[in-house]
């Protein structure tokens, strides 16, 4: 029997590595990043779009679709891959990030200071207690409540190929008694979901834990290599990871070279991160994969991807400047946007005239920039140029122009 994760290239000069996982429903060409369908769908597209662009797989979102339309009628239609007609791997979360943020907002708002924003903005955490967390719905404002078991049932339900372990996602601005009393809780919960996996058995379902810790050295290694230790076949790093992009470097940092000491064969994903430069960073670190709403995200609000580090790889074309502007988003894309010919003014016109166009076209071109930056990253490891071509991805260089050997 294949290994969960095969590791087929290593970099000599960091932990990056290329590989495969072996799921259910596929393989997954390893490092990648991971489109979000959080509610069953990526939002504006169809399965065979985004599987056209170059991915294998996507995550859908316990939390969401727990609440509706319930994990029963997913169960009843043939799971999530049928109900979606997603043929590919799934991963699934929690449940545990979205409790996190009924509570704290998003990470930004946390941090920030800001209210809680986003979808779960209507619902309340109204516990989070030894046996599990109670909350309010944001779709009927009832009383609802999910455990480690719950978390497990429902992605059982869902069929997904990786299911998460139910955590505490601790905030940022507690104290570390707090984050210590909230790690050891995840542990916990990590023992009763392996308790449910291993007696329910969902087939060809695989378990990744989850490392908590927060900010703080020595609890993110004590809480990485406890999680690694366990039976559950993979670990994604999760929690608050710092305050700005340097502290969140070292705290994966820790992460993965706890990971590499302890449990050195295991899958990484790496929850909720996905921008441009930090894929490259998290790459060099050892993760396999990431998943975000980024690329989706900004691209339904006009935000296009495109090789300019200096403004955070995005151009606005809802900006006036771009009325007239003739050029496609990007030259030279093969992106189904790009390619096709149309131009920054007639996407600024779509985006103005509130288009659903226009929300898919820059959705399409955004997911297509990042699949190729993946396979730049994959095909640097391949052939030893990951110092190469993760310098001229940072000093602004095109995806794809990069590529080296395809992975």
């Amino acid at each position: 029997m294949a290994p969960l994760l095969e590791i087929q290239h290593r970099d000599p000069g960091s932990r990056a590595r290329t590989g495969v996982l072996n799921l259910a429903h596929g393989q997954v060409r390893t490092p990648a990043f991971v489109p979000l369908a959080t509610k069953g769908t990526i939002k504006g597209l169809e399965p065979r779009e985004v599987r056209a662009l170059g991915y294998d797989m996507v995550l859908g979102n316990t939390f969401h679709l727990f609440l509706a339309p319930g994990h029963e009628l997913v169960k009843d239609q043939g799971g999530l891959h049928e109900f979606m007609r997603w043929e590919e791997p799934i991963i699934t979360d929690s449940g545990g990030f979205q409790v996190f943020s009924m509570g704290h907002g998003t990470v930004a708002d946390e941090i920030k200071g800001r209210a809680p924003s986003g979808s779960d903005r209507a619902g309340a955490i109204l516990g989070i207690e030894e046996e599990g967390v109670r909350f309010r719905s944001y779709i009927d404002g009832g009383e609802r409540f999910m455990a480690p078991e719950t978390s497990m049932e429902v992605q059982a339900a869902l069929g997904s190929d990786i299911a998460l372990a139910f955590d505490e996602c601790t905030p940022f601005h507690v104290t570390r008694e707090y984050t210590e009393r909230s790690t050891e809780r995840t542990h916990r919960w990590l023992d009763r979901c392996i308790a449910w996996h291993d007696e329910h058995q969902p087939v060809g379902q695989a378990l990744y834990s989850i490392s908590q810790g927060g900010v703080y050295e020595d609890l993110r290694r004590a809480a990485t290599r406890h999680v690694a230790q366990t039976r559950a076949p993979g670990v994604a790093i999760g929690g608050s990871l710092g305050a700005d992009k340097p502290q969140m470097y070292e705290v994966v940092d820790w992460a993965t070279d706890e990971l590499e000491r302890v449990a050195p064969d295991k899958p990484r994903h790496l929850l909720g991160i996905g921008e441009v430069d930090d894929l490259v960073r998290g790459v060099e670190l050892g993760i396999d994969t990431f998943d975000c709403a980024m690329p989706t995200r900004i691209g339904r609000h006009g935000m296009a991807l495109v090789p300019d580090p200096s403004r955070r790889w995005r151009i606005d074309l809802t900006k006036g400047r771009m009325k007239q502007a003739k050029e496609p988003i990007m030259e030279d894309c093969p992106c189904p946007a790009c390619s096709q010919g149309f131009t920054r003014a007639y996407l600024h016109y779509l985006f103005g005239a509130h288009e659903l166009t226009a929300l898919r076209l820059v959705t399409l071109h955004n997911l297509a920039f990042i699949a190729r930056l993946m396979a730049d990253l994959r095909g640097a490891i391949a052939t030893g140029t990951l110092p190469q071509v993760a310098a001229a991805i940072r000093a602004g260089a095109a995806p794809g122009a990069l590529a080296t050997a395809a992975a």
